[in-house]
């Protein structure tokens, strides 16, 4: 893998329709925007941001509304228009789009509703917009998330469940897994429940239904899940594969949801090569 080198970091707070996204980019060339996960922010991507800028990138990343330090929710939005806004905005014509999960399905819903700023996809652990959970796991601690948003003292019951479904996934125990990663990612969980606690319920995100879209999705797209991940997930990248014409798919043995975290380095080596091999960057 490539040697990066540092890169200054330059942060703005975009306006988008009805809100503000806090944005940061690093590095110039082929623009990459890194897409996060919910409830989470765009520090889960402090592994791949300043590297990705030293391999010779522009690489931009950001809060999606309702997370980090961008607007919370206040009204119905579209994750996918917010995207659009924020790169016409920064004057980014056309960007490869990683996402992760929340951020994936962002990205799948972007490259259909506004196919001229996408020039590739990676895909990673992927929500799919239109297609529903059925993963018992999934629903169990979906269920105690909105019993313990009825309880006052319920928020960290709420982030607990959340660590249980996306970091831990459906085959291991809390012990299992590491314990700075369950943390790191707690405190993120637990600052977007608190500072955005006000926006639940106040707008529902429009989306495009993209689960019957996906054969017309046209650029170069990589999907990448883990093998301990839940079967909701699995299955939306098998669909993904399956579908969007020309898909390459990867699995990480050992990983769940995460998987730009837990298995870093084979993520990093997976996201390089198809860079290389879409943007012609060495």
């Amino acid at each position: 893998m490539t040697q990066a080198r540092t890169h200054v970091v330059t942060a703005a707070t975009v306006p988008v329709e009805a809100g503000e996204l806090f944005c940061e980019s690093a590095g110039e060339g082929p623009p990459v925007v890194l897409l996060h996960g919910g409830m989470l922010d765009l520090n889960m991507w402090d592994e791949q941001f300043s590297w990705l800028a030293g391999l010779g990138y522009r690489v931009i990343r950001y809060d999606a509304r309702g997370h980090g330090r961008s607007s919370t929710v206040a009204g119905d939005y579209a994750h996918h228009d917010d995207l659009h806004a924020l790169l016409t905005r920064i004057d980014v014509p056309c960007a490869t789009l990683v996402g992760l999960s929340l951020g994936a399905r962002t990205a799948i819903d972007t490259a259909i509703a506004h196919p001229e700023v996408v020039s590739g996809l990676v895909l990673a652990s992927p929500g799919v917009s239109g297609r529903p959970f059925a993963d018992p796991y999934v629903a169990h601690h979906t269920a105690q998330q909105l019993a313990a948003m009825g309880d006052p003292d319920g928020a960290q019951r709420f982030v607990e469940h959340f660590l249980r479904m996306w970091v831990d996934g459906p085959y291991r125990e809390p012990s299992q897994v590491s314990r700075a990663l369950r943390e790191r990612l707690r405190g993120s969980a637990s600052a977007n429940v608190g500072r955005h606690a006000g926006g639940l319920g106040a707008g529902l995100p429009r989306e495009i239904g993209a689960a019957d879209r996906l054969a017309s999705i046209a650029v170069p797209t990589l999907v990448l899940d883990g093998e301990l991940d839940s079967s909701d997930i699995s299955s939306n990248a098998q669909a993904i594969a399956r579908t969007v014409p020309g898909a390459r798919s990867r699995r990480f043995a050992s990983t769940a949801h995460m998987v730009n975290l837990e298995s870093t380095r084979l993520f990093n080596l997976a996201v390089e090569s198809f860079l290389v091999s879409t943007t012609g960057r060495n």
